[in-house]
């Protein structure tokens, strides 16, 4: 339970203001529910009295306003404006009732709805190392799939619990001033069974949970392997090894919610039977005892609809119990992401200005190495001691064998990668959390594989730049440098042409220029092409480099590459070694 708690106050925290507004005006409109449900329940004393035996209404003191108020002279009178309060306070009660479960909808939608941005949003912002160090799947599967079952297991239940709390309060409030003893024994009896039920089941609803949990996770994981190599699959044949990954995910994920589910609903059928046949006994009994019929009718009548108010409400607070219960370890995973920390310069209005860039990078001693999972195990260092100086306006090329650290270096240069040891400086100021970001401004990468949306080719070269703020003569100029403008204007829809899904209907060498048009949109200083022409054929590789080359002296460019000969016309390169050694020389030198 404490743990429970613990879980409650950790959403509420991340739950906006204007929320929390909405939260108390949900339970103002619970207890405005319950005032109705005990009017509801109330009326039917006086309803079943007139029909029964209008005279002892008709002498109640209580009624007595209402009588003289309408100029009633008659018992018999009383029956039909008796008849209309009572359809009015029944009628009342549903409408509030029904206005209260749409509320708590809409707030649990909203709120959902907040959150799951709020964890897309604080994911973006966590550092480059975060994000390769876990699988995006669970992330993805966090945000859309988890955020829902939070909504759904968590949010709306615990809205309905609070609201079945406060109506269990009113029913019980006027059952006890009609019978005391029958309504607290029908209370504690009816209760006693539901808690008997959360302990058996308590066990299958958290392996359950665990199960939503991972399986989710699974799912989402082989449509994003499957879809995302869909020619691999198709050319391999490899379809069904993919169908099945998600069918057993996809089994046991719907049949641990099936089983929430039944465990949720089924004590109902079992309740409502059982309460029937006790206000079948109960009529029994109090026959028995008086004798007279028509005495006992209201009492009974009373008695009969505030059980059947009572049935469902402890059902609804069981179902809502048992889903909290279900949805536990979603909801520990969203709780986590919640938990991300936002750097500072994530809530500032005022974009920073980008950092001074006239003379050189400096790497001064720097080392690095990969988080350990295990700490008895040695540790294992990516880059050690590099010492490097890079000026501005220089074309340097990077070169060396699979994991000597090459890209983890221009990691680091671009800000992605803390040093674990050293210093980098920019003209002899040093890059540290606080202008990191502002450093970043001043660089624009291309990668081997440029991720391209489904969008015009004005968007892809804007990348994250909403369309209305597009610059489309900064498109042109961007186009123009990386020597595919000429290209794009013989289409028909020039720059509004859609390259598809991930630039399907794009060349290779056609995705790489767009690719540099975007790095060169950004106006940044420094360019860095982490084997942006490694999948590409020689020849256009060629004109790629051509492009690259015709760009202009003051920007500096760092460019990964496995072939020597891509970096004949880099000012110097640099070879890495996987001992942490370095080399630096003109193309000449590399080759001789």
């Amino acid at each position: 339970m404490n743990q429970n708690n613990k879980m409650f106050k950790q959403l509420w925290k991340h739950i906006s203001k204007k929320r929390r507004k909405q939260f108390f005006l949900v339970l103002f409109l619970m207890i405005l529910s319950s005032f109705a449900e005990i009017i509801s329940i109330g009326s039917v004393l006086p309803f079943l009295g007139v029909l029964t035996a209008p005279e002892q209404i008709y002498h109640n003191q209580l009624f007595q306003p209402l009588i003289q108020y309408l100029g009633l002279e008659k018992p018999e009178q009383l029956i039909f404006p008796v008849t209309l309060l009572f359809i009015f306070a029944a009628v009342l009660a549903g409408i509030i009732r029904m206005s209260l479960l749409y509320v708590i909808i809409k707030f649990s939608f909203a709120t959902g709805s907040d959150l799951s941005v709020s964890i897309y949003r604080r994911t973006l912002y966590q550092n480059y190392l975060t994000h390769v160090s876990r699988n995006s799947s669970d992330v993805i599967n966090s945000i859309i799939t988890k955020t829902d079952t939070v909504i759904s297991g968590i949010l709306t239940p615990i809205l309905i619990l609070i609201s079945s709390a406060v109506m269990m309060i009113g029913i019980m409030s006027i059952l006890l001033t009609i019978d005391a003893k029958i309504a607290l024994s029908a209370f504690f009896g009816f209760g006693s069974l539901y808690w008997g039920v959360i302990w058996y089941t308590r066990k299958y609803l958290k392996e359950n949970s665990q199960t939503i949990a991972d399986e989710s996770t699974k799912m989402i994981k082989s449509l994003q392997e499957g879809l995302g190599g869909i020619r691999d699959v198709l050319i391999d044949g490899s379809q069904e090894f993919y169908s099945d990954l998600y069918r057993n995910s996809d089994v046991l994920l719907r049949k641990a919610m099936g089983n929430n589910s039944f465990i949720g609903g089924s004590p109902r059928y079992a309740m409502e039977a059982l309460g029937m046949s006790l206000i079948a006994l109960l009529a029994y009994l109090i026959v028995l005892k008086s004798g007279d019929v028509s005495s006992v009718i209201p009492v009974l009548g009373a008695l009969a609809i505030g059980a059947q108010k009572m049935l469902p409400t402890l059902q609804q607070a069981y179902a809502s119990y048992s889903g909290i219960k279900g949805a536990k370890s979603s909801f520990q995973d969203v709780l986590n992401l919640l938990e991300q920390p936002l750097p500072e310069y994530s809530n500032s209005l005022i974009s920073e200005a980008p950092l001074l860039f006239n003379k050189k990078i400096q790497l001064n001693n720097l080392s690095f190495h990969y988080t350990k999972e295990d700490k008895s195990k040695k540790t294992l260092w990516v880059l050690k001691n590099i010492n490097l100086e890079l000026t501005k306006g220089e074309r340097i090329g990077f070169i060396g064998e699979t994991g000597s650290g090459k890209s983890t270096l221009l990691d680091i240069v671009m800000g992605l990668l803390v040093p674990s040891e050293g210093e980098l400086l920019i003209d002899e100021q040093l890059i540290t959390g606080e202008n990191r970001r502002a450093w970043q401004q001043r660089i624009a990468h291309v990668p081997q594989f440029i991720y391209l949306s489904d969008s015009s080719i004005g968007e892809n070269v804007a990348f994250g730049i909403p369309k209305d703020e597009i610059d489309y003569h900064q498109v042109e100029k961007a186009l123009e440098k990386s020597q595919l403008s000429k290209l794009i204007k013989e289409w028909k829809d020039g720059y509004e042409t859609y390259v598809g899904e991930r630039g399907v209907r794009l060349s290779g060498g056609q995705r790489q220029r767009i690719g540099i048009a975007r790095a060169l949109y950004k106006n940044a200083d420094v360019l860095v092409f982490d084997e942006a022409t490694s999948s590409l054929d020689n020849e256009t590789e060629q004109a790629v480099m051509e492009a690259i080359g015709s760009l202009s002296t003051d920007l500096t460019i760092l460019i990964i590459a496995h072939r020597l000969t891509t970096l004949k016309e880099c000012d110097k390169i640099v070879k890495l070694r996987s001992n942490g050694v370095i080399e630096v020389g003109s193309y000449n030198d590399m080759v001789n």
